[in-house]
């Protein structure tokens, strides 16, 4: 950058398959600043903090109000709060503070020596597959909880000084579409996830957190798709061991007068769920496996119903590469499934693509948290290599 200008602007442009038809730019301005304050901000970005004391303790339970603030919406799993109550018992018992570091809440120092060896061995305790599936998902939400009280926005998920919140504007999504974000732990709390936005931007009760492995979240989800039907239930996935379905596809087989049967204001409470796996690329094949297990249990399906979208690249490519271009974020997904619906005659009337470009709108405002946050402390803005197998 060069040391005479008193701003600059860093100007990219992605443009999406034709079916979408949306285009976003994204325009960032700052300022320059000395290199003695970038190597200040730098150095300050992975210092420890202590879990927050104040208020609700460190050690403390979560209460159903904390965990609705985090963007849940079942009650609080008994199985964290248990980890916890473990967590609260060994810094005592060592007499040495939980600290926290990095992103995600993630234990550091002696205490987390002391306390891998313990929950190693109460995992070992656990002879139930699925019961020790539950403690992994179960420890990995209570660290990022507590390690992220007093330090993260719980609308946003970013730091409380770059918290977008303000910026980013609601919008009612139409009653016969019901999302569901099946998150895996790792990415809940994550800052640069984009699944969250769905709920900042619709609501938790149209776009609704599934935690994968948490009991409370998947029995709330699985009952909801029972009371709609097996016809109402579809994963944005692409499974490789079926032929891919597009929207069209989907739904196109139904005559006019099912789908305005299907959508009316009378079957507001049976609307279309859409499944988005929310995780790594490399976690997502154990949580698609799940899905399917569970479908067969619930809804006697053998497998569950995936469509594929043909979405390109999401603005989330600069910062948040995927492992090839036909891989997208998971709010690019949802921009993805509603610009596609849009196109049926019989969706076009609800107004799919206002509600596609309000997602849109508040994916560009969290690429511009992200990146202004990035810049103020001295890291690269062009990550080509690391997260490459990120798909939230």
């Amino acid at each position: 950058m060069p040391s005479s200008a008193s701003y600059s602007i860093l100007t990219f442009t992605l443009q999406f398959s034709p079916s979408l038809r949306f285009l976003l730019k994204t325009h960032i301005k700052y300022r320059p600043r000395s290199l003695n304050s970038l190597i200040m901000s730098s150095a300050s970005r992975s210092s420890p903090r202590q879990a927050e004391s104040n208020g609700t303790r460190c050690g403390g339970a979560i209460t159903l109000e904390e965990w609705q603030g985090w963007g849940c919406v079942s009650p609080v799993p008994v199985m964290v709060n248990s980890v916890i109550k473990d967590l609260k018992l060994l810094e005592n018992n060592i007499d040495a503070q939980m600290v926290f570091g990095g992103n995600g809440g993630k234990l550091q120092g002696d205490f987390k020596v002391q306390e891998d060896k313990k929950h190693r061995a109460k995992y070992e305790t656990l002879g139930d597959s699925d019961k020790k599936f539950q403690f992994f998902s179960a420890r990995q939400i209570a660290c990022r909880l507590l390690g992220s009280r007093g330090y993260l926005c719980q609308k946003c998920w970013l730091p409380m000084e770059d918290c977008m919140c303000s910026k980013v504007k609601p919008c009612s999504l139409w009653h016969g579409i019901r999302f569901w974000l099946y998150m895996h732990p790792k990415d809940f709390l994550r800052q640069n996830n984009t699944g969250k936005l769905l709920w900042q931007v619709f609501g938790v009760q149209s776009a609704t957190l599934c935690l994968y492995g948490i009991s409370e979240d998947e029995e709330l989800m699985w009952n909801a798709f029972k009371d709609a039907g097996k016809d109402k239930v579809w994963c944005l996935y692409p499974n490789q061991n079926t032929i891919p379905k597009t929207v069209q596809d989907a739904f196109n087989h139904q005559s006019s007068a099912d789908m305005k049967c299907a959508y009316s204001s009378t079957n507001r409470d049976r609307p279309l769920n859409f499944v988005l796996i929310d995780g790594t690329w490399s976690n997502s094949a154990a949580m698609f496996r799940r899905l399917k297990e569970q479908a067969k249990l619930v809804l006697g399906e053998e497998d569950l119903p995936c469509i594929s979208l043909a979405t390109g690249a999401s603005a989330m490519h600069k910062l948040r590469p995927q492992p090839s271009w036909d891989r997208t974020c998971t709010a690019a997904a949802a921009i993805g499934v509603l610009s596609e619906l849009q196109l049926l005659p019989e969706c076009s009337i609800h107004g799919l693509d206002k509600q596609a470009d309000a997602v849109e709108d508040a994916l560009v405002v969290l690429l511009e948290a992200l990146t202004t946050r990035r810049l103020r402390m001295g890291r690269s803005i062009t990550r080509k290599v690391r997260h490459s197998r990120d798909i939230c």
